[in-house]
């Protein structure tokens, strides 16, 4: 496919009180914006929700991980081809082949760093090593070949070897509440159950701190630079990651909240300029006493329309889901299982003709 082609994923979606996202002192994540303050869940926070939901779809038979034991996943793979030897040993050697540092005299720290590998890559270094081949390049090789779906997505950073690295395909912004927030404290006691019964005072006092908001959230992925990595594979990958990105929720303090919710509503479109994000809508923040989720649609969709008018091209294509479907005039309103088939068909038919439909 030579020319660019984008699927930008616009979300609007309210969550009651929560604390989604903690910063370092316990408290919800939250940003400046349009001079006001408002609720905020980094990308890192949902780009890990999105690649635990990831391990549940279709295309998971490549599963990938980010950690610093690195030479326990080869190991594993080594005691599966040749039972016999120290698979340990010849893990690390395979790593240090491959040009990564790993502390021999200490195997169980593993890498200096998080490093991100697939379960074929880690496959191949216990092939390589278990048939005794010295060609480092091949090593090297085996940990650039067959990448995982969300090592595409997501990209992968080698500070120590630039050539291991992968661009990310997928970007995911910062989600922030199209309103002004004001985090509150719940109070709470604990009462311990074996205390006498004439104890009058709790077992345990706290606080935790918590908001709520309507989220808009933005993500978008590069359909070419994702096909260089997944080849045929790219239409199914890039419908699962809109998939994923839709029914994820960073579990922060999940127990204590029961804050998984729906979106209140989805516009997905399939770019050829430029990705888009629409975040500008609510620099002047959304101000109600009636709800904020059908206030934030109509200021997106009408943003949206004077953006395109005025600044970029419009979308090739134009997808939603919504509660209030009168605001889109210009998207097909779907359900969501139909976006998600009109996404795939319309990424293949780019990748097979460069062309969408």
């Amino acid at each position: 496919m030579k020319n660019n082609l984008y699927i930008d994923i616009h979300v609007l979606q309210t969550v009651p009180p929560s604390c989604v996202n903690r910063d370092d002192t316990g408290s919800p994540k939250t940003a400046v914006y349009g001079g006001v303050t408002r609720a905020r869940v980094s990308s890192q926070a949902w780009k890990k929700a999105i690649r635990d939901v990831f391990r549940n779809q279709p295309m998971a038979d490549n599963p990938s991980r980010r950690t610093k034991r690195i030479v326990d996943m080869v190991a594993e793979k080594i005691a599966q081809r040749s039972p016999e030897d120290d698979a340990q040993k010849l893990a690390i050697k395979a790593l240090i082949n491959a040009g990564l540092n790993v502390e021999e005299k200490h195997p169980q720290k593993g890498t200096d760093a998080l490093f991100f590998m697939s379960d074929s890559q880690a496959a191949q270094l216990a092939k390589l090593i278990c048939e005794g081949n010295e060609d480092k390049k091949a090593y090297k090789g085996a940990l650039k070949e067959k990448p995982s779906v969300d090592m595409v997505l997501f990209g992968r950073m080698v500070a120590s070897d630039p050539s291991l690295n992968y661009d990310a395909a997928a970007q995911v912004a910062h989600s922030i509440s199209t309103h002004e927030v004001r985090n509150e404290f719940d109070y709470f006691t604990a009462i311990d159950d074996l205390s006498d019964e004439d104890s009058a005072g709790a077992g345990h006092i706290g606080t935790t701190e918590f908001n709520s908001s309507t989220l808009y959230r933005y993500a978008t992925v590069n359909v070419c630079e994702a096909e260089k990595w997944l080849a045929k594979d790219t239409p199914r990958a890039i419908r699962d990651f809109v998939s994923a990105f839709l029914s994820s929720m960073p579990t922060g303090k999940q127990n204590s909240f029961a804050n998984r919710t729906a979106p209140d509503c989805v516009y997905v479109t399939v770019r050829r300029d430029q990705p888009v994000n629409l975040v500008g809508a609510f620099e002047k923040p959304i101000r109600s006493r009636d709800g904020y989720a059908a206030a934030s649609e109509t200021a997106l969709a009408k943003y949206a329309e004077e953006t395109y008018d005025r600044f970029v091209d419009k979308p090739a294509l134009a997808f939603c889901v919504s509660r209030h479907g009168e605001n889109w005039a210009d998207a097909e309103h779907l359900g969501r299982d139909q976006l998600l088939e009109r996404v795939e068909k319309a990424v293949r038919e780019a990748c097979q003709h460069g062309e969408v439909d």
